[in-house]
């Protein structure tokens, strides 16, 4: 017991580990933040570049007034390198052309697709009520891209980051 009351008070003034102490205590929480935010900015430069991808698509395709094969083969080979440095793989694209008829029924007159299925020829397509305009044409363009957070993957699971535009 005389050794107790001797180490109690010498223990109790002594601050030497407070700082590991604290320091263990706040790291995991400073390791979130910074993977968290790492993980934040990965996702959201991929979805920038989803919707640049999805804009360059049909930029390339509504500046012709007509579109061969081997162009659209070109146009689709171009989004893949547009969403560069990410994996192309996990990229689908699908250009389509809408034709807007007199009665302002809006179908498909042609699409193609990188990594993804084209809409079906003659298909009808639901436009927005602004851009119904009997006997024109508009250039669709769809793009998604399946996302898997590295280290988020456990709470979010593949995202898949998606962008369409009209031209």
């Amino acid at each position: 017991e005389k050794l107790d009351e001797r180490v109690s008070p010498a223990f109790a003034h002594d601050k030497r580990g407070v700082s590991a102490v604290e320091f263990a205590m706040v790291l995991p929480l400073l390791l979130t933040l910074y993977f968290g935010t790492a993980e934040l900015s990965q996702g959201i430069g991929i979805d920038r570049k989803v919707t640049l991808t999805t804009r360059t698509a049909a930029d390339l395709a509504a500046r012709v007034s007509s579109i061969s094969n081997s162009d659209m083969t070109n146009l689709l080979a171009a989004s893949s390198a547009v969403i560069a440095p990410y994996d192309p793989t996990k990229l689908k694209v699908t250009v389509s052309l809408v034709s807007i008829d007199s009665n302002s029924n809006a179908t498909v007159s042609w699409s193609c697709s990188l990594n993804g299925t084209k809409r079906a020829t003659n298909s009808s397509v639901t436009l927005p009520t602004a851009l119904i305009n009997p006997s024109t044409a508009l250039v669709f363009s769809e793009v998604s891209y399946s996302y898997k957070p590295t280290i988020g993957y456990v709470i979010t699971g593949t995202l898949n980051l998606s962008d369409q535009i009209y031209m």
